[in-house]
Formats: structure tokens, sequence, C-alpha cells
């Protein structure tokens, strides 16, 4: 290092890396990596939020034939007995392209919810020093409030999704159930029981019938397992395609010391 063979550089995980040069050529086995944009910038947050986007957006819109085979198994235990017989069911009556039905709102929905959940999570307001001393609750904090306002922008849209694969005649497409969902209470009601054991619940206020509130736990725990593998491979993705800088490391900040006397 001291006779300029190795070089620091920054990789995009944020690992430490010494590229070998050599001696009088200008070729090195890796590149420095610089990052894009200056990490909490506008720049920074906006490209969290597009990560979001594609991370919930798409693997959601992926497992819309499993959802919709979940939710009729909620809502009309007798006629859907299992997962297989779903499947079945759905593609004889309706066939293959009954599958997709309401792939058009779980992407918008699921698109804006993405957007808040990751793009709220990475931001910090509470300046270097609480964010320090207060690290563990504001991750906790910080997850929690971006997943209420999340689930606020997804409401709507879940709604129309439910009903359209659960209620025969009650809408084909988003166009058509749009104008018959009631946004404000739609939004509440779904605000508080979304992301609970009440995953069931959401099909049965929107079927307004009773059902089994277990029935699709296990097509509900392949989705999410599933869901969350791919949400957060492609989400870190995009923060490596687009160079994004790691949030730093816990670390004292300087005025802290020597508020607390660690300093001189």
């Amino acid at each position: 290092m001291d006779v300029g063979i190795l070089k620091r550089c920054q990789s995009p995980w944020n690992t430490p890396l010494l590229p070998v040069k050599k001696s009088g050529g200008t070729d090195s086995r890796s590149q420095q990596t610089e990052y894009s944009c200056e990490y909490g910038s506008v720049k920074f947050y906006v490209l969290c939020g597009f990560g979001g986007v594609l991370s919930c957006g798409l693997t959601h819109t992926a497992v819309v034939p499993l959802d919709l085979v979940k939710c009729r198994m909620q809502v009309d235990p007798q006629k859907y007995k299992g997962i297989f017989n779903g499947f079945s069911v759905t593609l004889k009556e309706n066939g293959f392209h009954s599958l997709a039905k309401g792939w058009a709102p779980t992407f918008i929905g699921y698109s804006l919810q993405g957007l808040c959940k990751f793009g709220f999570y990475d931001s910090n307001m509470f300046g270097e020093e609480n964010a320090y001393l207060w690290r563990t609750s504001l991750y906790l904090a910080a997850s929690a409030s971006a997943e209420f306002f999340a689930d606020i922008a997804l409401a709507p849209m879940e709604a129309a999704k439910v009903r359209i694969q659960t209620q025969p005649g009650y809408a084909n497409t988003l166009r058509d159930a749009a104008p018959k969902i009631q946004i404000t209470y739609t939004m509440m009601k779904f605000t508080y029981f979304e992301r609970t054991v009440a995953d069931s619940v959401v099909s049965v206020l929107n079927k307004e019938k009773g059902s089994s509130v277990w029935k699709g736990l296990f097509a509900r725990i392949i989705m999410i397992g599933t869901l969350t593998a791919l949400q957060w491979f492609i989400y870190d993705s995009v923060k490596v395609y687009f160079r994004l800088p790691r949030p730093p490391p816990p670390e004292m900040p300087e005025s802290l010391k020597k508020k607390l006397g660690y300093t001189l």
C-alpha cells in the first residue's frame, strides 16, 4: 500500500477491496467504485423508492394466481377445498386466463406500497446523535410507520383486487371495479386489518359472508416466504445497480463523544 501497489476502494456491498495494480502499469483487477449519490440525498430516496416499486409490484403480481386461489379458499371453503383443488376448479370454470384476475390493482397497489415501505424506512429525520442513541427503537419505529403509510396507499387497490377475484359479477377489471369502491371506508378498514392474521379477514370483509379465518394459511405461508426473499433480492440488486451508498455502521458521533466526556 505504501508503495502504491495496493489501493483501497469501496465495493457496492460496502466491503473493502484491495485491487492489485502492476508496477509501472495502468491496469488493475478491479476499479475503484464511486457511489452515484450521497447517502440521505433526494436522489438516494428516489432510487430507494424505485427499488421498492420494483421489488413489491413485480413480486406480488407474479404470484397473483396463487393469491386468487387463496382468497377464494377463504371466502368459499366448501367449493375451494385446497390449493390444488382451487386451481383445478378455477381452470375448469373460467379457463387459464382467469388466474390473472386482479393483476392490475395488485401491481399498482403493491408498487405504491413498496414505494412507501422501502422509501420511508431508509429516511432519517432525527439527527445523528438521536439516531445513534435510539437506533434500535428507530429501526422498529421506521419499519412500523413505513408499513402504516404503505398499507394506506395499498388499501383501495387491495379492496378492488379481492372483490374482482372473489365476487362473481362484481367486476372483471380495475376500470370496472374502481367506481364501486368506497375509498375512505376501504382505506380505514384495510389499514387496520392488512398484514395480520386477518389476511383472511380482508377477504371476508370484502365478501361479506361467513368463512374460515384460517383457510388459506398454507398458501399464505408459501406466498410470504417467496415474496420476502424475492423482494429483498430485487431491492438490494437495485441498490447495487445504481451504486447507492449503504447506511454507515452505527458509530457514536463526535459531538456526542464530547458531551459524554469521551474526548478531550
